[in-house]
């Protein structure tokens, strides 16, 4: 089946966004049939009302528990999603992409 770019009128806002024939491939793949909604800021709102303004989410929703750090790299102070034993360095994320840039 071929796709083509639809517009779509988001639910919220009203403004006009594209559901691309990307996005409704993948859509058909995940086994989705219905369009979406909502324009994709609104998606996130909605996204960071649902779990948080943090951005990431742990399992039921509650927010990751985060422990303070020292980048080993710059000395910056940084918080990570783990909590520092103290034998292996610990980067805060921009030396950390530097270090693993493949991941």
């Amino acid at each position: 089946m071929s796709f083509q770019d639809k517009s779509i009128q988001c639910s919220d806002c009203g403004t006009a966004f594209t559901f691309s024939a990307e996005e409704q491939e993948f859509f058909q793949s995940k086994g989705y049939t219905n369009e979406p909604k909502r324009c994709p800021s609104c998606r996130q709102a909605r996204k960071a009302e649902r779990y948080g303004n943090s951005g990431h989410s742990h399992s039921y929703g509650s927010p990751r528990q985060m422990f303070p750090a020292i980048c080993a790299e710059c000395g910056k102070d940084t918080e990570v999603p783990f909590e520092p034993r103290g034998d292996k360095p610990v980067y805060c994320s921009d030396c950390y992409r530097k270090v693993r840039p493949g991941r």
